[in-house]
């Protein structure tokens, strides 16, 4: 979404100018960032590659930061898709198709659906896409048993991100979906035949065995912490959620996308995203700008930290009582 054409705007604009000074990519920093972190990426295989003549236990030790390179290498993915990495489109979708492949990802279909959780994100009748399923305390109320068991199995931190997240990446992004356009479609057959050069090319390199040792690993993990930060972006404590006739853009950015307070390394391999709330004020910010906007404006003086400590409470938050404009567990709901 494009901050300044967007039809719900506070009334207060006064963002729009703070925004629109970070608005453009720096093509140096944008070229370098991508090779770096790409050749980053290929020593990590190359090490992992050889470590497995010496221990597996090394391999996946490695696994762990090449995992976390791929994250980054994720953060320039969607900031292609939003228009922010590079100034050309043409540049920014073949950027993005090609790292969607080393992510398991097509490209056009993940960004359509991205752009539409940008346009949707807090609004109570407009959600589906492109977010984490959560129901109101009323709809789990008025749920069948069945419904009821769908979504406890849903949300348990289990199915989400150690069952669900290598699902998504490895097997569900191979399919195209209903309702997909000829873009997203493309994208899903462009990326498997991407995955399929990828993948011979490595197993006729170092055998199907060692390849299957190294890159489920690194996908796994990767998946996981990528869903882990998607998941603390919008799901806390008390987010911003409104019905669509008060939903408000600047409150679902500021009140309704944490600001994820994380430790130097991690805010490195996760592109400084945990600044969630900029990026969803202006998601035309490149990541490396995310942080020199927050600490350069007083806007943003008074937004609160999510610590990681904190986060981990966020597991037992699954469902939004609209009453108390609170996320509250089913332990909570049933003692209320």
């Amino acid at each position: 979404m494009n901050p300044e054409k967007t039809n719900a705007i506070s009334r207060d604009n006064s963002w729009i100018r703070v925004v629109r000074q970070y608005n453009h990519p720096d093509p140096v920093k944008s070229w370098v960032q991508f090779s770096t972190n790409l050749l980053l990426y290929i020593v990590a295989w190359f090490l992992m590659i050889f470590s497995l003549k010496t221990s597996y236990w090394l391999t996946l030790g490695l696994s762990i930061p090449a995992a976390g390179i791929l994250v980054r290498l994720f953060i320039i993915y969607h900031d292609c898709g939003h228009g922010s990495f590079f100034r050309s489109e043409r540049v920014s979708d073949g950027i993005g198709l090609f790292i969607g492949i080393l992510t398991f990802t097509p490209y056009f279909h993940w960004s359509k659906n991205h752009e539409i959780h940008h346009d949707t994100a807090g609004n109570l009748d407009n959600r589906g896409v492109g977010d984490v399923w959560t129901m109101t305390v009323e709809e789990y109320r008025e749920s069948t048993p069945w419904g009821k068991i769908v979504y406890r199995f849903y949300r348990h931190p289990l199915t989400m991100f150690l069952i669900g997240a290598p699902f998504v990446f490895i097997i569900g992004n191979r399919f195209t979906k209903k309702g997909m356009d000829k873009r997203g479609r493309l994208s899903v057959y462009l990326t498997n035949a991407g995955l399929a050069v990828f993948a011979t090319s490595l197993c006729l390199l170092i055998g199907v065995k060692a390849f299957i040792m190294i890159q489920l690993p690194v996908i796994s993990i990767a998946g996981f912490f990528g869903f882990w930060l998607f998941y603390v972006q919008h799901q806390f404590d008390r987010p911003y959620w409104a019905r669509k006739e008060v939903w408000d853009y600047q409150k679902v950015a500021l009140e309704g996308s944490s600001y994820y307070k994380l430790p130097r390394i991690l805010q490195y391999f996760s592109g400084n995203i945990g600044f969630h709330h900029i990026h969803h004020l202006s998601p035309m910010i490149p990541n490396y700008k995310l942080s020199r906007c927050h600490r350069e404006n007083p806007l943003f003086s008074n937004i609160k930290p999510l610590t990681v400590r904190q986060s981990f409470s966020t597991l037992s938050l699954r469902l939004y009582d609209e009453k108390t404009k609170k996320l509250i567990s089913f332990r909570k709901l049933k003692s209320g």
